[in-house]
């Protein structure tokens, strides 16, 4: 990049979307911070995902958005800009294109501003084309496209880190005390919702998996959603012969992080769980029904090497015939064999035994 940064840089990354993707936005930090060790380093994020960034130890600073208060409106949108123009970033890096963040990047004058050609590209001073739509690669590794013009390239391995702190711990030990989950098993957690329906396997399916799974393996199930996810937990607890303990509801993302690290396997929709899962070393089954591109496995698997992820073979089918989902093709023998080689080969990501 030509433009000369003070020797200790003051630069903001921006992610302001769904939990996943965040997580997956955590390599950058580091590869930003081995690229710039005195920099001071911000994230802005929204309100509700703090958990997922407060303690990363790359990041100086978490910079917090209201969307559904305090910056709800114009007025809070220009508010918002003006807080962060007396921060005095040299640079802010958009992993997510949006109007907001375009916008109160502008207002805030910070002078390097990169981002996608998507959503007010006139914003940006250097404009990276919108190509994640392809899907041809892990969404971490487009993110490194935008780094590019800082001189930093895709580490070997790409890493997402999730902090687990004491406090969230020991709010995780109440909450499976109260519950009166059992501590002497190795624990699986369902996670049977997804931000789409298109992407939910039926929760009937999952409650055929755990009696599955019971049948050959001494475990405790946990299923974890949001609180509005009751409804598809029930469903799963009638049909399954397995205990389930629900805990929808009951978890802030910091809990089911702290959960997950602990956890023997994850079994999860194509969602949000699956990256805290693999960020905290815990194995994961991942079941995609998607294929449309960027929004496939190619671009939303999990990272690591304890993932499997189940989807419908579709290679023999023409692109011009396919459906936009398969998630109902996915039979329950496909997940459990994912499932069964897992238990088979118990080894978490971090090293640790099932």
């Amino acid at each position: 990049m030509e433009r000369k940064f003070p020797e200790v840089p003051r630069i903001l990354v921006t992610r302001t979307d769904r939990i996943g993707d965040l997580v997956l936005t955590t390599p950058v930090f580091r590869a930003i911070r081995s690229k710039f060790p005195k920099a001071h380093l911000a994230a802005l994020v929204f309100l509700e995902h703090r958990e997922i960034v407060e303690g990363n130890p790359d990041l100086d600073e978490v910079i917090l958005y209201d969307k559904r208060g305090a910056e709800k409106n114009l007025w809070g949108q220009w508010k918002f800009a003006r807080r962060l123009r007396k921060k005095k970033f040299d640079m802010v890096i958009h992993c997510h294109g949006t109007n907001r963040m375009h916008l109160a990047g502008w207002l805030a004058g910070i002078p390097v501003r990169i981002g996608y050609a998507r959503r007010a590209p006139w914003a940006l001073t250097q404009v990276h084309p919108y190509n994640k739509k392809e899907g041809k690669k892990q969404e971490a590794e487009y993110l490194f496209d935008l780094l590019k013009p800082l001189g930093i390239v895709p580490p070997p391995k790409v890493i997402p880190f999730f902090p687990v702190t004491d406090r969230v711990e020991r709010s995780l030990e109440n909450l499976l005390a109260f519950h009166k989950v059992p501590g002497d098993k190795p624990w699986i957690v369902l996670s049977p919702s997804a931000s789409d329906a298109t992407k939910m396997w039926p929760a009937v399916r999952f409650g055929e998996l755990a009696t599955r799974i019971h049948c050959g393996h001494s475990c405790v199930f946990i299923a974890v959603g949001k609180r509005e996810d009751r409804v598809i937990i029930e469903t799963l607890k009638r049909h399954t012969q397995a205990p389930v303990f629900d805990l929808s509801g009951r978890l802030s993302l910091g809990m089911l992080g702290a959960l997950l690290k602990r956890s023997a396997l994850l079994v999860s929709n194509d969602s949000g769980p699956v990256h805290i899962a693999t960020a905290v070393g815990a194995p994961v089954v991942s079941i995609f029904g998607r294929y449309e591109p960027g929004l496939g496995p190619e671009r939303w698997r999990p990272l690591g090497s304890r993932v499997r992820v189940v989807a419908k073979d579709v290679s023999g089918i023409p692109e011009t015939e396919r459906k936009f989902t398969y998630i109902d093709d996915i039979a329950v023998e496909d997940v459990f064999c994912a499932v069964r080689d897992l238990f088979t080969n118990p080894v978490r990501e971090d090293g640790r035994a099932l």
